[in-house]
């Protein structure tokens, strides 16, 4: 199996899984320990809870705090809800997790369109009563980077808070250094599913979204995993001495992949992009037979998260793409991981898969 999906979940990093086994709180260690607990066991968890904090705040803007979730769908949830904005704005292409959860506090939800090549004209937030503009900064399906340094900006020169969904672009560049708050995910970075966190500027207000005992600095309640949280500062750790590494990497097998599959449309801008992520369309594809017909490849129709839906990707349909165009889409992601010859053999396969349907 050659996979293919980085985008909507990365291999585990050796090095977080060896720091995530201490804590995973066998019979025979005290591993199992409360981290909120006063003992001495539930104080060492907790102080791994406080590395693994420190780690994953490296990566982020000074000034700030790290407010540790069960990922970034909680956390963007927590940044919409508690800055309590009635007036949103969000580019067309965010995330449903953006896109949903703004919508619930604001019907009259303000959408800020995107050009052809995916990209959002930061002179498009408008003046007036917005409180919270979101924008991501690498997008989930099409990888188009976005101008958030000008997006956050033109925010806060119209009186609003930035909202950044990092969760495509923590660890693999530089965090938006003026938003107030920033979404991160570790599965994106090569650490465990089910923790993310937000990051929210000294200074900017929040409520809670989870009552209970309020753990998480008052902000979030419910018990910490010191196991995920340990996994996750080790993927941050990494991520921080490879990133220069890492993007040299998947340059390398972008080209090749962008060699094999010459006959295809890139869908979204070439330039502007993080080169993980490779979208492309053939028209006339029938998508669904080309993942039929190559089981041993693992890649995506579109984003993960709205997979069996049956619904066209409104990403594309930002773009300007039509439905036909839509659905002969898919989006192939690679990273550390990946081999030259895997990208190179994979890419063979499904530009002879597509040719064999007659497109």
């Amino acid at each position: 199996m050659i996979y293919l999906d980085y985008q909507a979940t990365t291999p585990l990093a050796p090095e977080a899984r060896e720091a995530m086994l201490p804590w995973l709180g066998g019979p025979d260690t005290l591993g199992c320990a409360n981290p909120h607990s006063p003992h001495r066991p539930g104080r060492a968890a907790a102080a791994a809870v406080a590395v693994a904090r420190d780690q994953v705040a490296a990566l982020l803007p000074a000034g700030g705090r790290v407010i540790f979730t069960s990922g970034a769908t909680e956390a963007l949830n927590l940044a919409i809800a508690g800055t309590a904005a009635t007036r949103i704005a969000v580019s067309a292409i965010e995330h449903a997790a953006v896109l949903d959860t703004a919508r619930v506090y604001d019907a009259g939800l303000t959408i800020l369109p995107v050009d052809g090549r995916g990209l959002v004209d930061p002179a498009a937030v408008p003046d007036g009563e917005i409180g919270l503009v979101s924008v991501m900064q690498v997008n989930n399906e099409i990888g188009t980077v976005q101008p958030v340094a000008e997006l956050a900006a033109r925010a806060h020169e119209a009186g609003a808070l930035f909202l950044c969904d990092a969760v495509q672009g923590y660890g693999k560049m530089t965090a938006p250094a003026d938003a107030d708050l920033i979404a991160i995910s570790a599965h994106k970075i090569y650490g465990p599913k089910g923790i993310g966190a937000l990051w929210v500027r000294d200074g900017v207000a929040l409520a809670p979204l989870i009552h209970g005992g309020g753990q998480e600095q008052g902000l979030r309640s419910g018990t910490l995993s010191p196991a995920l949280c340990a996994g996750f500062g080790a993927a941050a750790v990494v991520a921080r001495e490879e990133m220069a590494a890492d993007a040299a990497h998947v340059e390398t097998l972008w080209t090749a992949a962008r060699g094999v599959l010459s006959r295809w449309t890139v869908n979204g801008c070439e330039q502007a992009r993080w080169r993980g992520n490779l979208n492309v369309r053939r028209d006339g594809l029938d998508v669904a037979r080309l993942m039929s017909d190559l089981r041993g490849l693992a890649f995506s129709a579109g984003s993960a998260c709205a997979s069996g839906s049956g619904r066209t990707s409104h990403v594309l349909k930002a773009l300007g793409l039509d439905e036909k165009q839509a659905k002969s889409s898919i989006r192939l992601g690679f990273g550390r991981y990946s081999t030259l010859r895997e990208i190179e053999d994979a890419c063979a396969m499904i530009d002879e898969a597509a040719a064999a349907q007659g497109v």
